[in-house]
């Protein structure tokens, strides 16, 4: 499997909100200046983002984009789904697929297996887990230990 380019631009965007101060909105020339990703693509995912309720936006002068819930509740998986057409490895183990072959297929045990395994470790991981990791990742390497 392999996530799409929106996919992987939706994750940072919403790392780019998560990483503004709480309780405030964030523009979108702001976001694109920080993940170079441009303003026209970011409406098109934040689109879909805001759909599936992972941002929500305000108009107005101090309008923007944040976060619908806190980042422990929404999970990389939340983004993923939200961006991609599908997150399983191949089309037979989504549900209602209509694979012909479903009945005696030899390899659907192995792609459910990897389906539940993507799906497990997607659904583990939250937002408020990466940005936790990118603070303590921060810290460490912005200490100068040179004498």
């Amino acid at each position: 499997m392999r996530i799409s380019t929106r996919g992987s631009y939706a994750l940072e965007a919403v790392m780019a909100i998560a990483l503004h101060p709480d309780e405030q909105t964030i523009n979108i020339r702001e976001i694109s200046e920080r993940t170079q990703i441009s303003d026209n693509y970011l409406e098109q995912i934040f689109s879909l983002l805001r759909k599936n309720k992972v941002i929500s936006s305000s108009r107005g002068a101090y309008g923007g984009y944040q976060l619908a819930r806190p980042a422990g509740q929404i999970m990389v998986g939340d983004v993923l789904r939200a961006t991609e057409k599908s997150i399983s490895p191949v089309m037979c183990v989504e549900e209602n697929s209509a694979c012909g072959k479903s009945a005696g297929c030899v390899t659907k045990t192995a792609w459910k297996k990897l389906y539940g395994a993507i799906s497990d470790t997607v659904d583990a991981i939250s937002i408020a887990d990466l940005v936790r990791d990118f603070n303590q990742k921060t810290t460490r390497e912005s200490i100068d230990y040179s004498i």
